[in-house]
This record gives structure tokens, C-alpha cells and sequence, in this order.
């Protein structure tokens, strides 16, 4: 088989269940992985011969794909998020577009300052703490997570991106709020969805994603969006900023609370679907 042969049925093959879009981005990740190989070098070489040994390999991973709703970046252990290449596993989430999108909303607001002192509230694969890290000016960033499994690749990937951040295990209904302010901002991605939505999610996540970075009880969705605001109102120092990403679906009953609590200046906004997918609030 050539090189080119293979490619187009790849394609061909996840075109079915993923549309061919995906399943173009999908036969480049697969060619990145087993030969190392981008775009370009597929075109180059695509009447070359290729290996059963690669035609096998390639034939597990779509048969994973297709067949056991696995995620491709759990197959090949990485994720892409902000420009980066990300370890994740099954005790972490896959970084979505969304959260690239607050980590935007945060660098655009916050570019020229200086020093800041940030805290990740359930960092996960440390995404968030990491992308922050990089793109704010020296930065100090501590992220913190209940799960010591998704710390230690959080910690892994800060170690690969040559980030000094501080990661802590701990849990953010038990921690105790600081005595004094310390930190400029505070960010979290927190578990939202609520469990009667489980019925609707799709396979790949609900099969492998870990449970406890995505589920909250129905009678208390907002449970973690209340706990780390307690916390924040503690630890942010003056005009501290908090930001969530959130469930469109209880969007005005947190600004509600928020702003009932005396933080200022709540805002929704919208992300790249027109949802109401993040909140931003100053301190009380």
C-alpha cells in the first residue's frame, strides 16, 4: 500500500462517523503519531510504500476510533491546547476550544501587567495554569487539584513547557480560606454538568472522561461555582478578578448569586457558539 493509499482510507473510513472534516484532522494526528510525519511530508511522500506494520497500526487506531468511542488523545496520550502539546490520560479531561477561550479572554485583559499572582482551581491536566504561566508576564501561578493522578500530569506538562508552577493536591471544599489576600486572579473550570445530562453526552466522553471533573448532583449544579467564590472572597486581594468557565443552562442563576454575594462588575460572555459559557467578577 502507498503512503497516499493509506491516507485516503483513513479518511474514507472515519468520514462515516465523524464527517470528513474531523476525519481529515483525525488522519493527520494518526500519521503525526505512527510515523512522525505532518501534511506536508504525506503529500511528499504519497507514492511511497508503506509498512504492513503501519497499515496494522493504523487499522487499532480506528478500530478504537470507531468501534469503542475511544478519544484519539487518550490513544496517543496528548491533546493540542493554546499552542502547546499536552499529556492527558483517563484522570484527566481533553482541553476544549472553550477553555482556550477563557485563557484568551484572561491573557487579552491582563497582557501588560506584571507579576500577578494566579490561582487554577481544579487545574486537571494543569491546561489552564500552564497556558496562563506562558503567556502573562512572570507570572506566579499555583494550580490546585483533588486528584494527585491528574497533578502528576499536570505537573508533567509544566515540566516539558518549562513552566514554574505550584501544584498543589487539595480539596477546595475542605482547604482553608487564607487569613490575608494573595492572589490577583482566580480561575477555574470547575465540574458543571449536571447528571440528568449524562443521557445526551456522547460516548467518547462519557465512556472515558473522568466522572469527577465533569458531574455535579442535580439539586446543587452550582456547588463548586459557590465554594471557590467563598474561597476567593478570601484569597483574591482588592479588585482581584474571579473567572469561570461555566453551564450555559445555569448561567443567570450564578450571576444571580455573584452579584447577590456583592461581587461587582459581574459579566457573562458568550463563547465562539453563542452560549453564555464564562463569568467574570471582581471582588466584593
Amino acid at each position: 500500500m502507498y503512503v497516499k493509499e493509506l491516507f485516503r482510507s483513513i479518511r474514507t473510513r472515519l468520514s462515516a462517523k465523524f464527517g470528513e472534516a474531523e476525519a481529515k484532522e483525525m488522519a493527520c494526528v494518526i500519521f503525526e503519531n505512527l510515523k512522525g510525519w505532518n501534511m506536508t511530508d504525506i503529500l511528499v511522500k504519497g507514492d511511497d510504500e508503506i509498512s504492513d506494520y503501519i497499515v496494522g497500526k493504523a487499522d487499532n487506531v480506528i478500530d478504537r476510533l470507531i468501534n469503542k468511542d475511544e478519544p484519539i488523545q487518550y490513544i496517543f496520550g496528548w491533546a493540542h491546547f493554546y499552542g502547546m502539546l499536552l499529556k492527558v490520560n483517563k484522570f484527566t479531561l481533553i482541553p476544549r476550544q472553550e477553555t482556550a477561550q477563557l485563557v484568551d479572554i484572561i491573557v487579552d485583559e491582563n497582557r501588560d501587567r506584571r507579576d500577578l499572582k494566579v490561582l487554577d482551581v481544579c487545574t486537571g491536566s494543569g491546561c489552564i495554569a500552564v497556558a496562563l504561566s506562558r503567556n502573562l508576564k512572570f507570572a506566579d501561578v499555583t494550580g490546585i487539584d483533588i486528584s494527585s493522578e491528574a497533578l502528576e500530569v499536570a505537573m508533567e506538562n509544566a515540566k516539558t513547557l518549562k513552566c514554574d508552577i505550584d501544584f498543589v493536591c487539595d480539596d477546595i471544599f475542605t482547604i482553608e480560606n487564607p487569613s490575608s489576600p494573595c492572589y490577583d486572579i482566580i480561575v477555574s473550570n470547575p465540574p458543571y454538568i449536571a447528571e440528568f445530562e449524562a443521557k445526551k453526552m456522547a460516548a467518547n466522553v462519557l465512556d472515558y472522561e473522568p466522572h469527577i471533573a465533569l458531574f455535579v448532583p442535580d439539586n446543587d449544579p452550582l456547588k463548586f461555582y459557590r465554594r471557590i467564590a467563598e474561597y476567593a472572597n478570601a484569597a483574591l486581594c482588592s479588585d482581584g478578578e474571579l473567572y469561570f468557565e461555566i453551564n450555559p443552562l445555569f448561567a443567570d442563576n450564578l450571576v444571580s448569586y455573584l452579584r447577590k454575594e456583592g461581587w461587582r462588575s459581574v459579566e457573562l460572555i458568550r463563547d465562539m457558539y453563542g452560549k453564555n459559557r464564562f463569568v467574570k467578577a471582581f471582588h466584593p
